[in-house]
């Protein structure tokens, strides 16, 4: 089994900047892409960004390109999502979620994945 752990969200002015995190823990052999979602109140998760386990394959959900930036430390069995020039609009519960088998890309659909962390809670004030 793999555990997935989420950390950096937090109270922010719009502008500002936030750094998640999101720790794999366990069989982490069996994880290959990883992607960030959020859900805000009232509304469907959505696909944020995701990274493939090569790291060389990345991609990003229109309202974030430009702004958010993903990466990862595969010694470090860790994700990490720079989130910059912050919108109260992205306000949500943050969650990572990891593929257990190699694809060699990744994507945005919550359903192509088998784990999932608890959520870290970004709030951005206007």
């Amino acid at each position: 089994q793999v555990q997935l752990v989420e950390s950096g969200g937090g109270l922010v002015q719009a502008g500002g900047s936030l750094n998640l995190s999101c720790v794999a823990s366990g069989r982490t052999k069996n994880t290959y892409a990883i992607a960030w979602f959020r859900q805000a109140p009232g509304k469907e998760r959505e696909g944020v960004s995701c990274i493939a386990h090569s790291r060389e394959i990345t991609w990003y959900g229109g309202s974030v390109k430009d702004r958010f930036t993903i990466s990862r430390d595969n010694a470090k069995n860790t994700v990490y999502l720079q989130m910059n020039s912050l919108e109260p609009e992205d306000t949500a519960v943050y969650y990572c979620a990891a593929q257990n088998k190699y694809t060699g890309f990744c994507n945005g659909h919550q359903y192509d994945y088998n784990y999932w962390g608890q959520g870290t809670q970004v709030t951005v004030s206007s």
